[in-house]
């Protein structure tokens, strides 16, 4: 079973280095969107230029919007091609993982991180399935390389028993709808700081700046559109993150004979549920939109991932798991 662990470790390592990869080609088609946009542009001043500069000119080069014709991406594809394939080596990583330990992989922090990255990847293919998110990929496959990374570097821990607590078919349901949910609020808080990014440009515009930020924001929705996509991936997280509480406390009644007991562990879950009620109510019903709801989603995103590093590190109490000694 060691062995199995080793090839487990291989395939991981193996996984991050093509995720970097991804992440290159990735960077190279966000420099290649600038490029193109800064070409476009030039192109149209000249035009402008010849035909006297017509008011609709004037508009497009304001607009910063490209070229009639449709960019191939390239860089963008072969991004898109290596997060399959670091994915197929991640899932095997995962696999060995859980033979070797005759159990899911996903009860220590080392192995959460695994299971938990894994979903991010995956919900994000999927999602290029129906949505061309490829402009997300930098972001969500820098974030896969620094977590994995770090959890390959840090909490790695070789296969032990389970701790009778966690002999519990709750063990199977409720980390691994934890980890779904973390996947789609991930792609949540990407798509925000890309809002915020987007929205600064569109402001800039608008009062005719001469700089409106990175050029290859011109290549993406607007900021509402991307606001509108956050907005759908964070009620979908927050529904999977609602069952999370619930199942957690289902366990806790089981395994400890209270259904809550203000854990660390599960104060912070309850407040991270928290922010994204918050978040959801009041740009559903209060109409707070823009700049300040993009914020929440991610200052609720960063209270998940200080969650699952933290607080399962330095914090003790009876959800002290992480395998770390």
């Amino acid at each position: 079973m060691e062995a199995l662990d080793d090839y487990s470790l291989l395939c991981i390592w193996t996984a991050i280095a093509i995720y970097a990869g991804a992440f290159v080609a990735y960077a190279f088609d966000l420099a290649s969107r600038s490029a193109a946009t800064a070409d476009a542009r030039a192109e149209r001043e000249l035009v402008s230029v010849g035909s006297g500069g017509s008011a609709a000119d004037a508009a497009a080069v304001a607009s910063g919007s490209e070229a009639p014709k449709k960019p191939r991406h390239v860089m963008a594809r072969i991004g898109t091609a290596l997060t399959v394939l670091a994915f197929v080596f991640h899932v095997a990583a995962l696999v060995l993982r859980g033979v070797a330990a005759a159990r899911v992989p996903w009860a220590n922090l080392y192995e959460f991180a695994m299971i938990g990255t894994a979903l991010i990847v995956l919900v994000y293919l999927v999602v290029l399935t129906r949505v061309d998110l490829r402009y997300l990929g930098t972001f969500i496959i820098g974030l896969v390389v620094v977590l994995l990374g770090l959890a390959s570097t840090n909490f790695y821990v070789e296969v032990v028993p389970l701790m009778d607590p966690l002999k519990s078919v709750w063990l199977v349901i409720h980390v691994f709808v934890a980890s779904l949910a973390t996947a789609f609020l991930a792609l949540a808080c990407s798509l925000s700081v890309l809002q915020l990014l987007q929205a600064r440009r569109e402001r800039k515009i608008a009062e005719q700046a001469e700089k409106t930020g990175a050029r290859f924001l011109a290549t993406l929705p607007t900021a509402e559109r991307l606001e509108a996509l956050a907005y759908r991936f964070a009620i979908v997280g927050f529904i999977f993150w609602t069952f999370t509480l619930i199942a957690g406390a289902i366990w806790a009644q089981d395994a400890w004979g209270r259904y809550w007991g203000f854990d660390v562990k599960e104060t912070w879950t309850f407040i991270i549920w928290v922010l994204y009620a918050g978040y959801i109510h009041a740009r559903a019903t209060r109409g707070w939109r823009g700049n300040p709801s993009a914020w929440l989603s991610i200052t609720g995103f960063a209270a998940v991932i200080f969650n699952f590093t933290v607080v399962n590190v330095f914090f003790k109490g009876l959800h002290a798991y992480s395998g770390l000694s």
